[in-house]
C-alpha cells in the first residue's frame, strides 16, 4: 500500500510539472498614474520638445519562466498629448501631426518578444499611428516585480523605441535634425 501511495505521488507530481505554465495576465496601472508614454523630438536641431500622452489603457501577459510567450496591448488616446503648452498642443493634435479626429486612438500589439541577457527583452510589434501600422521595436527592461501593499502583485518595464515620423504621415518641415521621435515607455502592471 505504502509503494502505491508513492507511486502516486509521483505520478501526479509528474502531471501537475507536465502541465503548461501560464503566463500571469496583467492591466496596466494608469488609473494610479503608475505607468507613462514619453516622447522628445529636437527642436529645429537646437533643443528637444518633450511631452506625454496622458490617456491609455493595455494589458499584458508575462511568464517569468518563458518571457518569449509573454504578450502586451496597449491603446493610446491620441488627443491626450500633453507637451505643457497649450497653443503647441493644439497644433499637434491638428491634421499636421497627429490629426486626432481621424485617428482618435493609436495601438501597439506585441508580435514577438525575445529574452536576453539581465532582464533586457526585445519586443517587436505592430505601432498603428494616424492610419499606419508599422512594425516597430522596443529595447526594453523588466524593472522589478513583488508584492504590493494592497495585497496585489505588480511587475513593471521601461522600454525605448525611435520613430521615423514620414513613416506614420507626419510630413511637417521641424528641420532636417527633427525626422525622428524617440519613446520612453514606463509600464507598471497588477496581476489579475
Amino acid at each position: 500500500m505504502k509503494v502505491m501511495l508513492k507511486l502516486c505521488s509521483v505520478m501526479l507530481a509528474f502531471f501537475v510539472l507536465a502541465l503548461p505554465v501560464r503566463a500571469a495576465e496583467y492591466v496596466i496601472d494608469e488609473t494610479g498614474a503608475h505607468a507613462s508614454i514619453n516622447f522628445r523630438v529636437k527642436h529645429l536641431g537646437y533643443s528637444w520638445l518633450t511631452g506625454r500622452f496622458d490617456k491609455f489603457n493595455g494589458t499584458f501577459s508575462y511568464d517569468e519562466a518563458k518571457p518569449e510567450a509573454s504578450k502586451v496591448e496597449v491603446k493610446i488616446d491620441t488627443a491626450s498629448v500633453n507637451s505643457n503648452h497649450g497653443k503647441r498642443d493644439k497644433h499637434l493634435r491638428a491634421g499636421e501631426f497627429l490629426d486626432v479626429e481621424m485617428f482618435p486612438t493609436a495601438t501597439f500589439k506585441s508580435k514577438s518578444i525575445t529574452p536576453g541577457a539581465d532582464d533586457k527583452l526585445t519586443v517587436v510589434g505592430d505601432l498603428t499611428l494616424r492610419g499606419e501600422t508599422k512594425e516597430v521595436t522596443i529595447d526594453a527592461m523588466k524593472v522589478g516585480g513583488g508584492k504590493d501593499p494592497w495585497g496585489g502583485y505588480r511587475t513593471g518595464f521601461n522600454g525605448t523605441t525611435r520613430l521615423k515620423l514620414a513613416d506614420f504621415g507626419i510630413t511637417f518641415d521641424l528641420g532636417p535634425a527633427s525626422t525622428h521621435v524617440d519613446l520612453e515607455l514606463n509600464i507598471e502592471g497588477i496581476r489579475q
